[in-house]
């Protein structure tokens, strides 16, 4: 078995031969704007899209500043647009990190750069977010890729990378092919650990055992880190309870994982993490939209199409739910004019 990736694991100093390929990132967040700048010092084109005016102002006139436990860099696009749409080049690949949100169309949004031989990445999180564009795009190799790395935002154009930062990529639904092994080649290049699995599939369920747990406890927890969720007996019960229960649906759907290694494993190197807010807990201090489906409504669904109890999951689910319900203006009583003590008064 592999030995866990350290937090502190030195990047490498060689570089990547620059091949002069271009890669267009849409959704350049915290994610999105350091695999890109990773990719940039590894020899691609890479440009970006951004759809928040101040992202796009930061980063077209100062690009990425980037703060990084294995050495901070500065980067600047090749070229930053607001639409993909305004991409004026032939993109080799496309690398989606985007939010998994069920109202936002992934196909839809980056169809105006897809080519003939367009490579499509999915940098996401969750279940089930390749088969709209994989029918959308049956002739191009779709690679789905996750990221297991604590890295913020700061301000528009700044992030913060706390620690780890490896990848995982496989080709939808199964396999993988050369551009696959390409990719993973320029990533590892430039410092970042990058497995290139048969199955990824399955790791995606790998992945869903820590995020199904500390991302939804965090906000629900009233903004707590990963060091306040740790430090608190019966939340690490709960949270062990959670991946449990992932566990066994992951096995349902013919993905066998080792319950117990799994749990330990992540408890493990969550422990020895530096405190952080998970990305689910940014969104929602910040008002952005959360990705309740994708982690936990698809978990929910695929445990009552098994008959598979998961109380602790559809709790989480229930009050993530409800924490995150749109919200009406309060009402506000207005003192009926013709009463003195300023009191409203029905009508009949």
């Amino acid at each position: 078995m592999k030995e866990p990736e350290s937090k502190n694991t030195p990047p490498k100093t060689h570089s990547f031969p620059p091949t002069g390929s271009k890669i267009l990132v849409v959704g350049a967040g915290a994610i999105g704007g350091f695999y890109a700048g990773k990719l940039a010092q590894a020899g691609a084109q890479v440009s970006t899209v951004h759809h928040a005016q101040a992202d796009y102002e930061a980063v077209r006139q100062n690009g990425f500043h980037v703060e990084s436990i294995h050495g901070d860099f500065h980067y600047h696009p090749f070229s930053v647009h607001r639409e993909v749409s305004e991409y004026p080049f032939f993109a080799d690949t496309i690398l989606v990190a985007v939010k998994a949100l069920p109202n936002l169309d992934v196909a839809e949004l980056i169809r105006p750069a897809v080519k003939e031989n367009s490579v499509i990445v999915l940098l996401q999180n969750g279940l089930g977010i390749e088969e709209k564009v994989a029918h959308a795009f049956p002739n191009n190799p779709l690679i789905s890729g996750l990221a297991f790395i604590c890295v913020s935002r700061l301000s528009p154009g700044f992030l913060r990378h706390l620690c780890y930062g490896r990848l995982s990529l496989g080709l939808y639904p199964q396999g993988t092919d050369a551009a696959i092994q390409e990719l993973a080649n320029r990533f590892e290049s430039v410092g970042i650990p990058c497995a290139v699995c048969d199955n990824i599939v399955a790791e995606r369920w790998k992945k869903l055992v820590w995020n199904a747990a500390f991302n939804p406890i965090s906000v629900l927890g009233h903004g707590a880190t990963t060091r306040d969720m740790m430090g608190t007996p019966t939340v690490r019960a709960l949270i062990e309870n959670v991946m449990r229960e992932v566990c066994r649906l992951a096995n349902a759907e013919g993905h066998s994982l080792d319950e117990n290694a799994i749990v330990n494993k992540n408890m493990t190197e969550t422990d020895r993490m530096e405190s952080y807010k998970t990305s689910m807990l940014l969104d929602f201090q910040s008002g952005r939209s959360l990705e309740v489906e994708a982690i936990l409504g698809t978990a929910t669904q695929i445990a009552r199409r098994h008959g598979i109890p998961t109380p602790c999951l559809d709790t989480l689910y229930a009050l993530l739910k409800l924490a995150t319900r749109p919200t009406k203006p309060e009402q506000i009583h207005l003192p009926n004019p013709g009463s003195a003590t300023g009191q409203s008064s029905a009508q009949p």
